[in-house]
């Protein structure tokens, strides 16, 4: 999973520190060889910020204009040495994608970030641990192409370890990794770091007020990213970091840190939900019907775990929005390109 690929001495040297592979060099043989080549670090109302070396000292940032271009953050695209437009987008190896619009006929996906190895899915110890939230992004990093691991916060604040062992059995029926840190302290910070070695990239997703933007400060060694309040009652915090951003860490690696998303609408899912929820899947191959809907069916497995508390009735009901969600929204595409075909027709006639 994700962009590690092989590298070799014959590909371009100012591309390799920034995550460049053998993957991206095939694409890029594919298109002018006049064009210039750099990875989208920032996106700003039309324009790219794009890097085309691993030291922003040496070529430095480049701004070029992308409008008409389906880019994000961590993209690898070509443009003319005018910098007038952005002409190619190179093939994503991977992609972090939610809904952007609530708009049935006008729903369209919206990429958080592209080319990354690792999703860093970000909660606060501190908080009471919201479970229904952790499954929704980890469908999102599952389907992202790239490995999620889930990354607790704030254990320096509160002794909260009920929070943390219920956010730890989600990840471990997932299959995925989870680490406790501190991003004050530093406690578990070297173990993060690991995921950037040899120049991979890593997403960090979570909502405001969870220490994300404190633990994107240490994991690249400045202070790039504002650090706010949060409110004593809930926790909550407000937007801190307002746009996407690829910043260097120490050791070679690349991370991109997104805004705090309050809303994450699913994109077409592709195995995220069957992955996310794999302990349910798993309990359904032994139902006595396979279209068995896990309701009042006789000899339901997932309701026999449910009986015995081995999973629990909110983990089911959780699963079944998420697949209703994804379900309607592949309505609402099929309505949008019903439409786009009929304005076709009426325009050719």
């Amino acid at each position: 999973m994700g962009c590690v690929g092989s590298v070799n001495d014959d590909m371009r040297p100012n591309l390799l520190a920034l995550g460049w592979n053998q993957t991206f060099e095939d694409a890029a043989q594919k298109i002018d060889s006049s064009l210039l080549i750099g990875r989208v670090s920032r996106l700003d109302r039309g324009w790219s910020t794009i890097k085309m070396s691993a030291s922003p000292t040496e070529i430095g940032n480049l701004r070029v204009r992308n409008i008409g271009a389906d880019v994000a953050v961590g993209d690898w695209v070509a443009f003319a040495e005018n910098l007038e437009r952005i002409d190619h987008v190179l093939p994503r190896c991977s992609a972090l994608i939610r809904r952007a619009s609530s708009d049935a006929v006008r729903a369209e996906q919206h990429a958080v970030a592209a080319n990354i190895d690792t999703v860093f899915i970000v909660h606060a110890a501190t908080n009471e641990s919201n479970q229904r939230r952790v499954e929704r992004e980890l469908v999102l990093a599952f389907d992202s192409g790239a490995t999620p691991v889930l990354v607790l916060t704030k254990n320096d604040l509160q002794d909260a370890p009920q929070h943390i062992a219920e956010l730890r059995e989600v990840a471990r029926v997932c299959g995925i990794e989870c680490h406790v840190v501190s991003g004050l302290t530093g406690e578990g910070l070297d173990a993060l770091a690991k995921y950037g070695e040899n120049h991979r990239s890593v997403a960090v997703l979570g909502a405001s007020g969870v220490g994300k933007s404190t633990l994107v400060n240490r994991l690249v060694g400045n202070g790039a990213q504002q650090v706010g309040e949060v409110r004593d009652g809930d926790q909550r915090g407000r937007h801190t970091t307002v746009a996407a951003d690829l910043v260097p860490m120490p050791n070679g690696g690349w991370l991109i840190d997104t805004p705090g998303l309050r809303a994450l609408n699913l994109w077409t899912s592709g195995r995220g939900i069957e992955r996310a929820f794999a302990d349910i899947f798993k309990l359904a191959e032994l139902c006595k019907f396979r279209d068995c809907k896990h309701e009042d069916e006789p000899n339901c497995a997932v309701r026999g775990a449910i009986a015995k508390s081995e999973i629990s009735i909110e983990r089911l009901e959780s699963m079944k929005r998420l697949v209703a969600e994804e379900l309607a929204l592949e309505d609402e595409q099929k309505v949008r390109v019903r439409l786009s075909n009929r304005k076709g027709m009426r325009k050719i006639n």
